[in-house]
Parts: C-alpha cells; structure tokens; sequence
C-alpha cells in the first residue's frame, strides 16, 4: 500500500496554542482579554499547591498521615537540602518559605505533562521561567545582596577577587563577572528549564504521533515499526517524569544558589 500522506512533524506550532477563551471590551477600548490553556494551567498550579498544604497541615499529628509526611518531605527538602545547604544555617531562614514555593511552584507545572486529557508542561512556554527568574530571583538576589554589604561592598565582593593582578582583575575577570551574573544567570536558569520541558515535551509529540502515522498509512509490512515508536514513547514518557522532577529541583537550588552567593563574604 503506497503511502498517500506525509508525515508533518510536531514543532513550535504545537506549543503556541490556540486561546481558551477571549473577551472583546464592550466599551470599544483597544485592548482584549484572552485566556490560553498554559495560563489557566499556571492559575491552578497556584490552587493546587495552596490546597495541598492547607489540608495536609490543617490538622497536624505527632505521627503523621501519609499525606501529612508528604508535605513535611516537601518543606524539609526545600528547607535543609536546598536553602541551608546553599544559602548557609545562619542565614537560610527567612528564604525557605521562597525556595519552597519555587520547587512546588515549578514541579507542579512541568507534572502536567504527564496528567492524561492536559499532557502540557506549562513551562514549555519560555515566558514563564523567564518571568520567574527576571521578576523574582534576579532583583532579589542583588537586593539581599546590597542590604547587608551596601552597594560598594556587594559589588566589590562579588567581581573583585584578591591578589589577581589589576590587569588581569580589570581587563578579563570582572568584565566575565559582569556579564556573567548581570545577564547570563537569569537568563540561563530560565532557558535550562524551559529547553528541558519544550525537548522532551516535542520527543514524546514525534514518537506518539509519527508511529500513529506509520500505523495508519504504511504498507503494511512496516505497521509493525509503529509498535517500536509507541515503546519508545512510553519510555520517553517515564524519562520525562523524571526530568521534570529534576529540573524543578535544579530550578529551586540554583535560585537558593544565587541567593548565598550575594550573602556570601567572600567571592
């Protein structure tokens, strides 16, 4: 049987989809509202987490429930592993609170991805780390910074490194450091986990829907290629669980990173 359609692989045109909903303003001002799937996705993200915690704590218990011990894994991996263990014991305190929301924040919305009928990690859409990273962790990071050495301090702590030659200081490393933490940190926490979640998001799109394709209009000798590419998707499926766990959980320790890094006294 001759194969009467071509196959057109998924790309950047699956991810922008098409909005949910859009209301036109009755009273002829040049603006509309519209409603897309990623951002309904990013609003209950926020429900899902608030729920979470506020019923798996509204009644604690010496010996917790399973889904008390949930909750307490949660805050104690973003509250010891990730914001003690890089920001310091003596000043990681009032940053859990941040770290923590971040993980879940961040978990939840790339866990979408394998909730059947939604099958979206939100943050496929580069907007969204960016936002993060741009509006909350870049600012704040400097602005902790400055708060405890000054402006002077903190600049001079953070691109000044002692007994380096002032040629070498001045011509090379502080112009790196420059760049490097006024423009490729944000930028880099943003892009690892939005090229991760759009990667394996657009995998698991050519092997499910490419093996429907060769299922449905090869000859038939080859139909059965079409059982390797639905293995390979499954497969693909599990791994990407398991990215999108990781990558939630890089997200979170490098913004508690760049966090101990302005607190730090030394370079």
């Amino acid at each position: 049987m001759a194969v009467d359609d071509v196959f057109v692989p998924p790309g950047g045109a699956d991810i922008l989809l098409r909005p949910m909903f859009t209301w036109t303003n009755p009273l002829g001002l040049p603006f509309e509202l519209t409603v897309t799937k990623p951002q309904a996705l990013l609003v209950l993200s926020v429900v899902i987490i608030l729920t979470f915690f506020l019923l798996t704590t509204r009644k604690l218990e010496l010996v917790p429930t399973r889904w008390q011990f949930a909750a307490e894994s949660v805050y104690d991996l973003g509250r010891n592993t990730i914001a003690r263990d890089q920001i310091g014991a003596k000043e990681f305190a009032p940053y859990v609170s941040l770290i923590v929301s971040i993980f879940c924040f961040v978990l939840v919305n790339n866990l979408y991805g394998l909730v059947p009928l939604v099958q979206f990690p939100t943050f496929t859409h580069s907007g969204f780390p960016l936002a993060i990273a741009l509006l909350v962790i870049y600012p704040l990071y400097h602005f902790v910074g400055i708060r405890k050495f000054g402006l002077r301090g903190y600049l001079r702590n953070q691109f000044v490194v002692k007994d380096v030659p002032k040629p070498v200081l001045w011509g090379l490393l502080i112009p790196t450091e420059v760049i490097l933490k006024f423009f490729f940190d944000p930028l880099t926490l943003a892009i690892r986990v939005f090229a991760a979640m759009f990667a394996g998001h657009l995998l698991i799109l050519v092997f499910t829907l490419g093996s429907e394709f060769v299922l449905l209009n090869a000859p038939i000798y080859l139909k059965p290629v079409s059982a390797v590419g639905f293995a390979l998707a499954v497969g693909l499926f599990f791994l990407e669980a398991l990215v999108q766990v990781l990558q939630a959980y890089i997200f979170a320790l490098l913004s508690a990173h760049f966090i101990g890094r302005a607190l730090a006294e030394q370079h």
